[in-house]
């Protein structure tokens, strides 16, 4: 199986590179068709790896060669394919496949196409590296290379300001929360005498709760950043202004997740802090409430979907913040499907649209654009949670944990989003495809996507459809290595009017967006009462958060820098450094004429040098012969 762990793990990384070759050349269509290539064969490696998991096999572990070994420190690099690498392998390397091939389609005008696919491809090795890594050194270098590659991604069109921007702000914030990453690598190691999974989870078991619970804290930090929750969750939304296919790549089934496997994958760390896991549990909530809240009223497609994706990795981290790992990976492997399929729906639409992104400007799309408009209501459908589409089975068992263990107020939050998510979902999906085709009067001709970009996306259709099927037999792949228990609701009664309620609260919040947006027919211009009210005001300015940062963070920063520049810096630092530099170039200008060349002047000079070392010389051989007498003097003096 050695084999097939190299395959899947290095063919992003040779598809990476040989995109790379002809980043300088005009777009060549087989650079995209090669690179996709390359990317399937990851996918049918890790497909082959996990039926070899499926089937009972043992846990398959490389290591390649030593990376560090000083003292007692070792770390190698090296991989492991077990129950929740697998898991992530899958997704990632699906999704990726799938992105990619569509992306030939997206990007079919752009000038950077040969660019594109080997950022894109690199974002993939580095995210195999990551999930694949058998020791938390090996996942942090995988982490940076995703920080790194989302950069590249996000400002890929470097040309707008408003995209380096994004991309610049996703990656400080990311180094941020990285920083408290890598202090609670440190203290796994410093603690345990090893980053290894196997050696560290042992050994975490003889650790006091302090301790354990500071490295649970900065570990988190690290997670809150990449999943991109409060407060380190602006970077999310703006991060759109890359192209779509990045967005679904990236903010739908891979690296907003890393945070989510982080936590799952130290799973035996915090089921020895259930306070830590209780406090990720509850921010999980609130954020799944937060993001959902903020998504009622945008008028950015792509935001919309976004703040949606911010709320689904709050339901993750209720779940494993409640000890429920395995339903957390579920709903993330549930979500990468339909959230991906959203994406690449959106993606069609700003293409037809000549990449407009309000849908209050579109209307009755359906006409023109039927394949699009099934699969973004199926994967509507499947966001939220109507059986017996993938959400249903994922969303509601985490709704049933958190039931299960009587975190009520939990409960009820995550249920009260699943309302707005049903709304707020298919508000966009009626504003897009239903009512009056508003788009006429900006003088836009929509068109259906390419064929092949449509068959591209089938597979993430059909997963969305039918991935609830898989519940059980990934329970019984995932239960021995994350501790898994199935939730169970004592009173069948009190489930299955969980279960009816749930779905008729969330039928009545998609029957009630139809009702309100399905037959709308005017552009709002901003002066109705409703837009102009306190409340849409501080949803639509995202609580005035970004407000808060740029004003009270990012400018007192800058004008802190400001004065660092112009006082210290300028007149301390440079000054310092200017005037020995001038005191230099004044004494040799000074001095220049004992360099004349003429005979005369440097006997002088010899003359002059001779004198004073012989003057040196008397003076010293007085002080040390006279030693005694001058320091008895120089007590007598007090000195």
């Amino acid at each position: 199986m050695e084999k097939y762990l190299y395959i899947a793990l290095f063919a992003p990384l040779v598809s990476s590179l040989f995109s790379a070759l002809f980043t300088a050349t005009p777009k060549k269509m087989f650079t995209g068709i090669v690179a996709s290539l390359l990317i399937f064969s990851s996918l049918v490696s890790s497909f082959v790896l996990l039926m070899y998991i499926l089937d009972g096999g043992e846990p398959v572990h490389v290591e390649m060669m030593t990376w560090m070994a000083t003292g007692h420190l070792y770390i190698p690099f090296g991989f492991i394919v077990d129950q929740v690498s697998v898991t992530m392998m899958m997704v990632v390397t699906l999704v990726s496949t799938i992105v990619h091939i569509y992306s030939i389609g997206y990007m079919d005008h752009d000038k950077g196409f040969n660019r594109f696919f080997s950022w894109l491809s690199a974002f993939v090795f580095s995210m195999m590296v990551l999930v694949m890594s058998d020791n938390y050194a090996g996942l942090f270098i995988g982490w940076e290379g995703v920080g790194l590659c989302s950069w590249g991604l996000i400002g890929f069109w470097f040309h707008k300001e408003v995209a380096t921007w994004a991309a610049n702000e996703a990656f400080i914030m990311n180094r941020i929360a990285d920083l408290g990453m890598l202090i609670g690598i440190f203290l796994v190691y410093w603690n345990t005498g090893t980053l290894q999974y196997d050696g560290a989870f042992a050994a975490f078991s003889t650790l006091d709760t302090a301790t354990l619970t500071w490295i649970g804290i900065f570990l988190f930090i690290g997670a809150m950043g990449k999943s991109a929750q409060f407060p380190l969750h602006t970077w999310l939304a703006d991060a759109m202004e890359g192209p779509t296919p990045v967005s679904a790549l990236i903010h739908a089934a891979t690296m907003v997740t890393a945070g989510v496997y982080l936590v799952v994958r130290s799973g035996e760390l915090y089921d020895l802090i259930p306070n830590v896991g209780l406090f990720i549990a509850s921010l999980g909530a609130f954020v799944a409430l937060f993001a959902a809240s903020m998504a009622l009223v945008n008028r950015d497609m792509k935001r919309i979907i976004a703040y949606s994706t911010l709320s689904q990795l709050g339901y993750m981290f209720a779940a494993a913040g409640l000890g429920a790992y395995w339903v957390a990976l579920f709903h993330l492997m549930a979500h990468a499907f339909f959230k991906a399929l959203l994406f690449l729906g959106a993606g069609n639409v700003m293409h037809a649209m000549h990449d407009e992104l309000d849908p209050f400007k579109m209307g009755g799309l359906k006409k023109v654009m039927r394949w699009t408009w099934i699969m973004m209501t199926i994967a509507s459908l499947a966001l939220a949670g109507i059986f017996p589409f993938a959400g249903f089975f994922s969303k509601d068992t985490i709704l049933e944990a958190a039931f299960a263990e009587h975190h009520f107020v939990i409960y009820g939050v995550l249920l009260f989003t699943a309302g707005l998510t049903a709304f707020y979902s298919f508000r966009l999906v009626a504003l897009i495809f239903h009512g009056e085709e508003r788009y006429k009067i900006f003088g836009i001709h929509p068109h259906e996507a390419y064929r092949f970009m449509l068959i591209a996306m089938s597979p993430l259709l059909i997963l969305a459809m039918i991935a609830g099927v898989f519940q059980v037999p990934f329970f019984e792949m995932v239960e021995e290595i994350l501790n898994a228990h199935e939730y169970h609701i004592h009173s069948h009664t009190t489930l299955l009017i969980m279960l009816v309620g749930t779905q008729v609260f969330v039928a009545l919040a998609i029957l009630y967006a139809y009702k309100k947006y399905a037959s709308w027919s005017s552009v709002p211009d901003g002066t109705s009462a409703i837009e102009n009210s306190f409340v849409y005001k501080l949803l639509y300015n995202q609580y005035y958060i970004p407000y808060f940062y740029e004003e009270y963070i990012v400018k007192s920063y800058k004008e802190m820098s400001e004065v660092f520049w112009t006082k210290v810096d300028m007149k301390i630092v440079d000054a310092t450094v200017d005037g020995i530099a001038g005191i230099i170039y004044g004494t040799g200008e000074k001095t220049r004429d004992m360099q004349s060349g003429n005979l005369s002047t440097m006997l002088k000079w010899m003359v002059a040098g001779l004198v004073g070392l012989l003057s040196l010389a008397v003076v010293f051989g007085l002080a040390a012969r006279y030693s005694d007498e001058i320091l008895s003097i120089l007590s007598a003096l007090g000195v």
